[in-house]
């Protein structure tokens, strides 16, 4: 991989092409650039700061009011995101050097010349200064260097073993019927979803009900009109709650869970197939499992300030 694309990749596994552009372009946005978007541990992220990564997004036409909102909650999401890591990596490293950040740029713009671009073309391409490019250097850097720290052999060796499935290319299909709860719903609300669920379940144990008929009646999704089926899916890194992966993964074909709890809901589940895949070495498939395992590391390291973050949002 070229010194380009290992940048595109590096800045894009965060969602920092476009959106390190934090503070640049305000004058092009049409919003006020004192309007707050959110304040995450103190530091704010204006409405201008999103719409001028809004507008450098490519879109099929002009935007509805419902999707612009929509829109800029995603970019707002990713700026948080971050916002976080660099906050984090502030205090905690680790430490990268801005001789460091210098030769990532230098070779950046040596490969950008072998393709008759200019450094100063590629951020205006992005939307963005060197500055913030430097900035979103620094972070990529930092989180590499954070992933590679956890990155031992013994980790790598227990991560595989663990997510045999998936290494392994098994897949499931499977069909639900999911009652819709909001995230920030009273648990009696998803209590009583479960109950709901649990005489369903009852019912299909019994032979009374047939799963299809009672997900067109009954399920939130619009897989209710297959009859709850949502088609094949691997292990990780699907579209799907990881909630509800590991209880597709864990039944057997024809089983019926307990009823899941996940961010979208309550599921009853049904797994109505799986491929047995191709069996693996952790020494062919060495590769995957680092890219994997640092996705994972990432994503937790994400979790978990987010979960201790003080973070208001208050986009209009």
């Amino acid at each position: 991989m070229n010194t380009l694309n290992r940048l595109r990749c590096g800045l894009s596994m965060l969602g920092v092409l476009g959106v390190v552009a934090l503070g640049e372009a305000q004058s092009a946005a049409q919003t006020s650039p004192t309007t707050t978007a959110a304040v995450v541990n103190g530091s704010k992220i204006t409405l201008a700061e999103v719409d001028a990564v809004l507008k450098a997004r490519p879109t099929l036409g002009p935007l509805t009011a419902a999707q612009q909102r929509q829109l800029r909650f995603e970019i707002l999401s990713v700026m948080i995101d971050e916002m976080l890591l660099q906050q984090y990596f502030d205090k905690h490293g680790p430490k990268v050097e801005p001789a460091e950040v210098e030769a990532q740029l230098k070779a950046l713009s040596e490969a950008l010349a072998r393709q008759k671009l200019t450094l100063q073309s590629y951020c205006a391409e992005q939307g963005i200064t060197e500055k913030k490019l430097r900035e979103g250097i620094k972070i990529v850097q930092q989180l590499t260097r954070y992933t590679e720290a956890k990155m031992t052999d013994a980790a790598l060796r227990q991560y595989y073993e663990a997510n045999r499935a998936y290494f392994d290319k098994v897949t499931v299909r499977a069909a639900h019927i999911v009652l819709r709860v909001p995230v920030n719903a009273p648990e009696s609300e998803r209590a009583q979803a479960r109950q709901k669920l649990a005489a369903m379940r009852a019912e299909l144990l019994a032979g009374k009900a047939d799963f299809a008929e009672l997900a067109k009646r009954y399920s939130q999704c619009p897989s209710a009109a297959r009859g709850g089926d949502i088609g094949f899916f691997a292990a990780k890194w699907m579209d799907l709650d990881e909630s509800f992966v590991q209880a597709a993964f864990a039944a057997k074909v024809g089983d019926i869970t307990e009823p899941v709890d996940t961010e979208f809901g309550v599921h009853l589940i049904k797994v109505l197939e799986r491929t047995p895949g191709i069996p693996s070495t952790f020494e062919k498939v060495i590769d995957e499992v680092r890219d994997s395992f640092a996705q994972d590391v990432r994503a937790n390291l994400l979790d978990e300030l987010r979960k201790v973050a003080k973070v208001e949002i208050t986009l209009p």
